[in-house]
């Protein structure tokens, strides 16, 4: 009865979890993804001409919003402990929507490149210091569950976001703004709401949740203060030996091939859907255009579900991270061959299922070798240099294309990194262990507890 009882409490605290905090902490997950990748709907469709910008411009100004993200991400995170999740999230939300609002009176490619540095600035922490949060509320054994749903918004935000953000440029010359000024406001404002709105919605720790029972609050703050004691006692172990570590370096060559081609893709599939016009002589309008943005993520978000599913009840193995990789290494160049619009973006979207349905399976491998400090030191190193495929993949796509006349070159280098990241995983197989007692996707960011 006891057991019974107690399996129940489990079942109760982490559903209440699930169903009140998944869905708001991946609603300000899908606002930033969709202020970061904005700039992608307005190039095509008259940033790039007002301001008269070349590929490798507007490559440029998607790309620099990394640099200031990377700089300023590990400070952002050691103030989220200080000041607590709840309002360093929300410091953060609002600080983004209001530079994003900005974007809607730029009329430089300068005065873009500093805004756009900026917007990087003001989101430094919010991917880390969310799965922290979320990291924080359950125990390890749950965590596959809940960060796999909360992973589940990335892509959801083309789905959603490329018809929203298509309405908003139809809106052109409303309060006599363009339509892809209209569209910086549009998207800046709701951030600034949530996040306010986080301010009273979350809560910091179990302990303080009015949502959750007695009975539950005990059990959440009893066994994650569990977990937490084993963990303090790794921290003797040297991090400068896992920045050293040839095999953290390899995972960070993996994870650089998948976030080139997430932001490759992310910063430039308007574009090309836009240049089917000349290409194969079709006609679509602008709602159009955001529907067909929208196709590859929608499949992609399912696959992810599903794929990490299975990878929480098999265990991550190899092939969970692998497949994918190859698929989409090999599914960008072909690509290049299809001779109708259809086919093409059939492509893309095994391409973009491929991406997602690795990248949460890529994040249980490095606890699987690295332990306290040195897992902390390992990760942040991997998430940084991940963050530099997110500058160099819109800048060399843009200015690859502009040598070259098309995105064909750019896309083989798209498809060569992810073919990287694939034959690496195979290579360094022998680290992913099928038989964890606890199989949890994404069990890496345990580590910055």
């Amino acid at each position: 009865m006891i057991a019974l009882s107690v399996d129940s409490l489990q079942r109760s605290a982490v559903r209440k979890v699930c169903v009140r905090l998944v869905p708001f902490v991946g609603l300000m997950f899908f606002i930033n993804f969709l202020d970061r990748t904005a700039i992608s709907f307005a190039g095509p469709n008259g940033l790039t001409a007002d301001l008269g910008m070349t590929a490798a411009q507007f490559g440029f100004a998607s790309g620099v919003f990394f640099l200031g993200y990377i700089f300023l991400e590990i400070p952002s995170n050691l103030a989220l402990n200080k000041f607590g999740a709840r309002l360093w999230l929300s410091r953060i939300m609002i600080s983004w929507g209001i530079v994003a609002a900005l974007f809607a009176w730029v009329s430089t490619v300068n005065g873009l490149y500093w805004l756009r540095f900026l917007l990087g600035v003001a989101e430094a922490g919010f991917f880390p210091g969310a799965i922290l949060f979320l990291s924080q509320w359950v125990p390890a054994r749950h965590r596959s569950t809940v960060l796999a749903l909360f992973y589940v918004f990335q892509p959801l935000t083309t789905v959603i976001g490329a018809p929203v953000a298509s309405l908003l440029l139809m809106a052109h010359g409303a309060f006599g703004f363009d339509g892809w000024r209209i569209m910086f406001i549009g998207v800046a404002i709701p951030a600034i709401l949530v996040g306010i709105i986080a301010i009273f919605y979350l809560d910091d720790s179990p302990a303080k949740a009015k949502w959750l029972t007695a009975a539950e609050k005990n059990w959440l703050t009893t066994e994650l203060s569990r977990e937490v004691r084993p963990a303090a006692e790794g921290h003797h172990v040297h991090a400068g030996a896992a920045l050293m570590s040839g095999r953290v370096w390899l995972l960070c060559l993996v994870y650089f091939g998948f976030i080139y081609g997430l932001y490759a893709l992310a910063f430039f599939l308007p574009t090309i859907i836009s240049g089917f016009e000349v290409q194969f002589g079709a006609k679509f309008g602008l709602l159009e255009k955001g529907l067909i943005t929208a196709v590859p993520y929608l499949p992609a978000a399912i696959v992810l579900y599903l794929w990490s599913r299975d990878a929480t009840r098999r265990g991550v193995r190899a092939w969970h991270v692998g497949i994918p990789a190859v698929v989409g290494g090999l599914s960008v160049p072909a690509a290049l061959y299809m001779n109708s619009p259809a086919m093409v973006m059939v492509l893309i979207t095994l391409t973009a299922c491929s991406i997602f349905a690795a990248l949460p399976n890529f994040w249980s491998i490095p606890s699987r070798f690295l332990s306290g400090a040195a897992a902390a030191a390992g990760i942040a190193l991997i998430n940084t240099i991940g963050n530099i495929a997110g500058f160099s993949a819109p800048y060399i796509t843009g200015l690859v294309k502009d040598l070259t006349g098309s995105y064909q070159a750019p896309m083989y280098i798209v498809g060569a990194l992810m073919l990287m990241s694939g034959l690496i995983i195979f290579a360094i197989a022998d680290l992913i262990r099928s038989n964890d007692e606890e199989p949890v996707v994404l069990k890496a960011v345990e580590a910055f507890e």
